[in-house]
């Protein structure tokens, strides 16, 4: 029986099977089982989404529960935790996950459309200007792309380091036992071979580049 669980959290627009090259490299280094968690990003409402993950996190049956989120998905997990402590012990890892708010989801959110377009719960979560800081008692560990190609130069120039989408800058939140920038753009944080073997290394020892 595998030690530990990964629940994987998808970002916007995005239904987790994207994240199928991350999950077969992280259970082959790892040995990890893997609970994909879908929502519909643009329709459910925030509070449906966190409790529908609060079940998900608890139905796992290993000793150890780590969480993963890719965009969007890292801010759910946080919510989550905020209200629902876990039982089981584990880390967590985020990848490209907009801490500071979105720069790029404020320009979409200037038309009606683009609001229709980010739905409410991700709204609530993406437009959000004020700094995070992390105090779930797990460890968290960051992963930022600097390869920037993406959705996001199409609705503004960023003038910072960036995946395409989102700023490094976006992505760093206070209470994070570690952080690490790696040449990936927003979409291939999930296909880097690198990212994978970073993400394992931080799940299993909380650190990255063991």
């Amino acid at each position: 029986m595998p030690s530990a669980t990964v629940v994987y959290v998808h970002g916007l627009w995005m239904t987790g099977i994207e994240s199928i090259w991350l999950r077969r490299r992280l259970a082959r280094q790892r040995g990890y089982r893997f609970q994909v968690f879908r929502y519909a990003s643009v329709r459910a409402p925030l509070a449906r989404i966190i409790e529908s993950l609060r079940d998900s996190i608890a139905a796992a049956e290993t000793p150890r529960v780590h969480l993963l989120g890719h965009s969007l998905g890292g801010l759910l997990i946080q919510r989550c935790l905020e209200r629902y402590p876990m039982r089981q012990p584990g880390r967590v890892v985020f990848l490209g996950t907009p801490a500071a708010g979105s720069h790029a989801a404020r320009r979409l959110a200037r038309s009606s459309l683009g609001l229709r377009l980010l739905g409410a719960a991700s709204a609530e979560e993406l437009l959000a200007g004020q700094p995070r800081r992390w105090d779930s008692g797990r460890e968290l560990g960051i992963i930022a792309g600097t390869v920037p190609f993406g959705f996001g130069r199409m609705l503004l120039k960023f003038n910072e380091g960036n995946d395409g989408t989102v700023a490094v800058s976006e992505t760093k939140m206070a209470g994070a036992a570690a952080f690490l920038a790696v040449p990936a753009t927003h979409s291939g944080l999930l296909l880097s071979a690198r990212v994978a073997r970073e993400a394992g290394s931080f799940l299993e020892y909380g650190s990255f580049g063991r």
